[in-house]
């Protein structure tokens, strides 16, 4: 396995993939790897075949966080995150510094935005966000030059932002979505679950919960149900928690993310809470 820290040198490495035709497949993270990274990293394998090529990048990404979110406290452990790569047989890891992907900082001023999807829930509860998100990884793709790249699903809405940045501007990449993997209490893996000490933990279960009740609602009762009825019930249920704020909570189309007025069956439900300081994000489909 090897690491690269250069884009140069990551490219180049890319094309002679390319001209060998050798199947490329990517997982970009922000390192501080899970068990829910490490099937990112297997199903990329399974998608390449033999002979394909597995590329995770490492890099905590500045342009997606804003001024007063968590960018200098973000866990961070690369040594752990080369070994858990190298035992799920990764040929590549790729850990740029800022300088690498964006230049002289303050005269870097080209950027990607995606204008309908990113608009409801992360995108308004983090105004930059997804134009951080969407710059880094067109970046990452045209470095990394893979055939499939795989994201995970607990980021719904940062999956499909992606999946329609690349079918908007021609990306030759196929991007695959992988399943949220839970904790045995059913909280949502998540680097940022490091932060969550004593009772906390116990609490951050919530999103789960509100997540079941939620579905047990849509199974028992005939119809249709009101989401803002259903929003207002959340936020009691979840406050009720000592530490848990409700950031916000929407039912949309699972397709288009427009919100939804009328709750049914296969509506899809995403939620973002303080527990204390740590804000957690999940989702379901109903």
């Amino acid at each position: 396995m090897r690491t690269v820290k250069s884009v140069r040198a990551m490219q180049r490495q890319a094309l002679a993939w390319k001209r060998s035709c050798v199947r490329v497949g990517f997982v970009p993270t922000m390192g501080y790897l899970h068990e829910g990274h490490l099937s990112l990293i297997r199903q990329a394998r399974q998608l390449v075949g033999t002979g394909g090529k597995v590329v995770v990048s490492i890099y905590v990404n500045p342009a997606q966080f804003g001024p007063r979110e968590d960018l200098s406290k973000y866990p961070r452990d690369f040594t752990r995150d080369v070994q858990n790569c190298r035992k799920e047989r990764v040929d590549v890891v790729f850990a740029p510094g800022d300088e690498e992907m964006y230049p002289h900082d303050s005269r870097f001023s080209t950027y990607v935005t995606e204008e309908m999807l990113s608009k409801g829930m992360e995108g308004a509860s983090r105004p930059t966000h997804f134009r951080g998100v969407t710059t880094v990884v067109a970046k990452l793709f045209n470095v990394v030059l893979p055939d499939f790249a795989v994201f995970g699903a607990k980021d719904y809405q940062q999956a499909a932002v992606v999946q329609r940045m690349a079918r908007d501007l021609n990306f030759p990449v196929r991007v695959v979505v992988g399943q949220t993997h839970r904790e045995r209490d059913g909280l949502a893996m998540s680097s940022r679950n490091k932060y969550l000490k004593g009772p906390l933990r116990s609490q951050a279960v919530v999103l789960w919960r509100a997540i079941q009740k939620v579905k047990e609602v849509v199974r028992t009762r005939s119809g249709t149900i009101s989401a803002q009825r259903l929003k207002a019930d959340l936020k009691t249920f979840i406050e009720s928690e000592p530490a848990a704020r409700l950031d916000y909570v929407e039912f949309f189309h699972p397709e288009t993310l427009l919100p939804a007025r009328k709750v049914t069956p296969g509506t899809h439900m995403a939620l973002a809470v303080f527990i204390g300081s740590t804000r957690l994000i999940d989702n379901a489909r109903l």
